[in-house]
């Protein structure tokens, strides 16, 4: 006979727990606790009986394991295609998450209805109707003079959340990419916890995955973030899927970024840029002059880094701006770098230099709403404040490129060949890096490249006398 128990399962961490907590002892989250009813049937050995779409698993021997590979899917879109390492791999499980209104299901109707010329293609919606979803398609093909293109005859829609009725249709549908839309919607009819919990999202999920490993279909699940930006119902639904990804960007701004952060098939940190206009999810080839159109040249504060996103090196704008206040507690504002970061580099600037920070606000932008995350921006983020506060333009066709110590060093970052290449190709006739120790490779052709020690040897060569 089947036995129940009760378990509390926190909704942040997905861990579980015999009784209630107020506040959960893994994660720390407040009032995040839901019951469940757990039902175990066991088999007559005792084991917990566990359904399989493949059947048993048979042990075999390495050397008998053929190794042909199956070339990937083709996908239209260049930039999905970077992200995802070259295409979309048979059998793989790739999660798709996004802030509300991000423009997660458009991009993903939009890869679809290109793949469908040649794939077959089931897109399963569990929040919008088969009418809105047709209606977007319709508005995605709309062409400059308002005519609307064919709609592909390989792209199937259904609306359904009942798992097992999804399962049902791919039976019938025989499709080769699978989007489910979203992850969160999709529950076990067999199980008691309501769609969206921790055990629904966990166990749709890993029968999805078993789909996709048994069956060859690649599987898309789009899943919301929580307020925290993290994409909800957790961890373990990361550690379920081949591949994850995050479409980043501000609302208010058209510039979206498609990013890895998990890839077992390609580069992860990889960043594919898209532009969100009326016709959907236009794709950017040259970010980095896109992010560069708009800015003031010669203009006090501003200071142009090299990051590298993945293989891929983005040229970015970084504006400083200091602001004296009557207050005794200055304001630190960052936008698109991390604070502590921010706050390391004033520091610096005030403990090495003996700049008069400690009475300026200062505000520092990433232009065009990317995040930086590593140190090689460092230099960019200290020249555009000391800009700032001096008044005084840093060359407008000059690029930063250092991490920043403690001590005032500038130190060496990797990639170093790949980042003044791009700088380069774009027009830029100089450049101020950390002094190399051992001198290897020369400096590619075309750029002046200047080494500095410290960042006020930096500072030196980049203000405008």
């Amino acid at each position: 006979m089947a036995k129940t128990r009760t378990r509390y399962v926190c909704q942040e961490c997905g861990r579980a727990f015999p009784k209630a907590f107020g506040r959960c002892p893994q994660c720390g989250a407040w009032d995040r606790m839901v019951e469940e009813i757990v039902e175990e049937t066991k088999t007559a050995a005792g084991h917990a009986s566990i359904h399989r779409l493949g059947g048993l698993s048979t042990p075999r021997r390495l050397s008998e394991i053929e190794s042909e590979t199956e070339d990937r899917i083709h996908v239209p879109l260049n930039e999905f295609a970077r992200v995802l390492g070259g295409g979309v791999v048979p059998g793989s499980i790739v999660l798709v998450g996004g802030d509300p209104g991000i423009g997660k299901s458009t991009l993903l109707l939009q890869m679809t209805m290109q793949m469908a010329s040649q794939n077959r293609v089931l897109y399963v919606s569990g929040e919008e109707s088969e009418r809105q979803i047709k209606m977007r398609a319709a508005r995605l093909l709309q062409d400059g003079g308002g005519s609307a293109g064919s709609l592909p005859e390989e792209l199937y829609l259904v609306t359904e959340t009942n798992l097992d009725a999804i399962l049902e249709h791919v039976q019938v549908v025989n499709p080769r990419l699978l989007v489910i839309d979203s992850i969160q919607t999709v529950y076990r009819p067999e199980m008691e916890s309501s769609a969206g919990s921790i055990s629904q999202v966990r166990e749709s999920a890993s029968r999805l995955r078993e789909l996709a490993k048994t069956s060859g279909i690649a599987v898309f699940l789009i899943g919301h973030v929580t307020k925290e930006g993290v994409i909800a119902g957790p961890r373990v639904l990361e550690h379920i899927v081949d591949t994850v990804l995050y479409l980043e960007g501000d609302r208010f701004q058209t510039y979206r970024l498609l990013r890895s952060v998990k890839n077992r098939f390609g580069a992860t940190s990889e960043v594919g840029v898209f532009e969100m206009q009326e016709r959907g999810m236009i794709e950017v080839a040259n970010p980095s002059e896109a992010f560069l159109a708009e800015r003031m040249v010669n203009a006090p504060g501003s200071a142009i880094a090299v990051t590298m996103e993945g293989t891929r090196p983005l040229l970015v704008e970084i504006q400083g701006l200091t602001s004296h206040t009557p207050f005794g507690n200055p304001r630190r504002t960052p936008n698109g770098i991390d604070y502590n970061r921010l706050l390391l580099i004033t520091a610096v600037l005030t403990r090495r230099l003996n700049l008069g920070l400690a009475e300026q606000d200062i505000f520092v932008n990433v232009v065009g709403g990317l995040r930086i995350d590593e140190p090689a921006a460092d230099l960019a983020v200290a020249a555009a404040i000391a800009s700032s506060l001096c008044d005084q333009p840093i060359r407008a066709d000059l690029v930063l490129i250092g991490e920043l110590g403690l001590s005032g060093e500038l130190r060496m970052v990797g990639q170093m060949q790949a980042r003044l290449k791009e700088a380069s190709s774009l027009g830029f006739k100089g450049a101020i890096v950390p002094r190399r120790l051992h001198q290897k490779e020369p400096w590619p052709s075309g750029i002046e490249v200047q080494e500095a020690r410290s960042l006020a040897e930096a500072l030196k060569l980049a203000l405008m006398q």
